[in-house]
């Protein structure tokens, strides 16, 4: 399992929000590159960027924040927030980008996501953020009746083969994660790899992460960090041994 460190953008600077909520909000680095650095000289293989201003607004407002880091740092990343049309993915892809991730337009257009599957294939991800094991929109401002585990089958058999699975309740809020949901999602797809993320807090929450199994013996690919590592609750040199040593 890859632990990915989550740098979250909002007016320019590194923050993160309390269970999505944009109005609760605690700032950590003025430049989204330093906190990229220190993530990758601590051992990081892969950044999770997203673009909150764009998450919220339907347009990628901190584009050249992500493609800069991008280009600078010698790092894997996937980016998303407010990525609604072609040319932005195509944008973030020609940047070097490794996955794009989707949200919003990818869940009420199918026949975009199946244009950007048909394209641009393996580097395509669907965020799923969820709230009760349904699925939210427009940066988690409104919540819809779709079923977590009925739109991931569906999205599995597009072709789709990541999903990013947050549950909002638990994200920012050093909770631990949702297993319970987790397992379930795990348990639903076969042929998606799944990145959890919301609630790490700690090298107990990676060791039961990394312990998750589906029936046929398929774990979680990924864990994206984010509050925890800032604040220092989690160590991200530690849990990057603790991962290497299991």
């Amino acid at each position: 399992m890859i632990l990915i460190p989550a740098i979250d953008i909002k007016d320019g600077q590194v923050v993160r929000l309390f269970q999505g909520d944009f109005s609760l909000q605690t700032e950590y680095d003025a430049y989204p590159l330093v906190a990229a650095k220190r993530w990758k000289d601590a051992g990081a293989q892969w950044l999770h960027i997203v673009d909150l201003d764009g998450a919220k607004d339907g347009v990628m407002i901190n584009k050249e924040h992500v493609i800069y880091i991008t280009e600078k740092l010698n790092i894997s990343v996937q980016a998303g927030g407010g990525i609604r049309d072609l040319q932005t993915v195509s944008d973030l892809i020609q940047a070097g980008l490794k996955r794009v991730v989707l949200g919003t337009r990818a869940i009420e257009d199918r026949k975009f996501l199946k244009n950007m599957l048909a394209l641009h294939s393996d580097k395509i991800c669907v965020s799923l953020d969820c709230s009760n094991g349904f699925v939210t929109g427009h940066g988690w401002v409104s919540k819809t009746n779709i079923r977590a585990t009925e739109l991931a089958l569906e999205l599995e058999a597009m072709g789709l083969q990541w999903i990013v699975y947050t549950d909002i309740a638990r994200d920012g809020t050093l909770r631990g994660p949702n297993l319970e949901q987790l397992q379930t999602m795990l348990n639903t797809v076969k042929k998606i790899n799944l990145i959890a993320s919301g609630g790490v807090s700690s090298l107990e929450d990676v060791v039961k992460l990394k312990n998750l199994k589906s029936p046929d013996g398929r774990s979680l690919w990924g864990a994206i960090t984010g509050k925890a590592i800032y604040e220092g609750k989690l160590d991200f040199k530690k849990a990057l041994e603790l991962l290497d040593a299991k």
